[in-house]
């Protein structure tokens, strides 16, 4: 028998820079709010704080992945089933679009209080998105004090120089790299630097072989990973030696993944170290 509370709303989809509407505030502050997903838990945790959340993801405690661990020590985890969900008695759940697609399907049949955040391709979809989850839980002036913090450190990035910008690309495990269009974009924009990746053969959003990214001349080559990032196969070419060689030509700059993996107000400390990566190019 599913819980009363859960059959009192009917799911809402919300979509980073959508009509305000989808972002009314409830009739009361969520009391008991879980989140199915790592980017909802960091923003979930720095607008509500552990007590008012029934639970938040495993990997929010992983400071390797998250940029709240401390906070989420505090907070029961859940690992994105709708069976761990259900007993919590929630009265708001908050998962991402592309993640625990099970769960949210399942929890969207039962007609639970679920709110489904979207990906911000750029820093005013971010600042919307925050805004708009803030009022969701019924906290618009911390919502604002974050995003308005947000805005003052991109702000005050140092300008850069006259001239031709230093080039820059973006590797991920994999290969992937980040072309226009994307968050990763704008804050290599603002942080001085050219995105180099459109230029590259075989596009800008997909993967590409080592030698196309090392024959581009970048200035300054970020890798897309933390260097306590655990083994895996994709980031096994971030360990490449052609890569490390590259480190005697070009500037490289180890960016861990989780200051821009979620659009949340840790983008603006990715944007300040790009830009001491650039005023480093001689």
């Amino acid at each position: 028998m599913r819980p009363t509370r859960l059959g009192l709303a009917a799911a809402l989809l919300l979509i980073a820079g959508g009509p305000a509407a989808a972002w009314e505030a409830p009739r009361a502050k969520p009391q008991r709010i879980v989140s199915l997903n790592l980017c909802a838990d960091e923003l979930l945790l720095r607008l509500v704080g552990p007590e008012r959340l029934a639970a938040v993801t495993w990997l929010a405690r992983d400071p390797r992945a998250s940029t709240v661990a401390a906070l989420a020590a505090r907070v029961p985890v859940n690992h994105g089933t709708a069976e761990e969900i259900l007993p919590l008695n929630p009265d708001l759940i908050v998962a991402g679009r592309y993640t625990t697609r099970v769960a949210v399907g399942l929890l969207t049949r039962l007609e639970a209080p679920l709110l489904e955040l979207d990906v911000p391709q750029s820093v005013a979809g971010v600042a919307e998105q925050i805004r708009g989850l803030a009022r969701a839980v019924g906290e618009p002036d911390r919502g604002e004090a974050l995003v308005a913090d947000l805005l003052s450190r991109l702000d005050a990035l140092p300008a850069a120089a006259p001239g031709p910008r230093p080039t820059a690309v973006v590797l991920r495990p994999n290969g992937f790299v980040a072309g226009s269009g994307s968050l990763v974009d704008e804050l290599l924009t603002r942080a001085g630097l050219e995105n180099m990746a459109d230029r590259l053969p075989l596009g800008s959003q997909g993967a590409l072989p080592l030698e196309a990214i090392i024959l581009g001349g970048a200035d300054v080559l970020i890798v897309d990973a933390a260097p306590d990032a655990p083994p895996s196969l994709a980031g096994a070419l971030l360990l490449h030696p052609a890569l490390r060689a590259m480190k005697r030509q070009v500037r490289t700059l180890s960016l861990p993944s989780r200051l821009w993996t979620c659009p949340g107000p840790q983008i603006a400390e990715a944007a300040e170290r790009l830009a001491a990566a650039r005023e480093a190019v001689p």
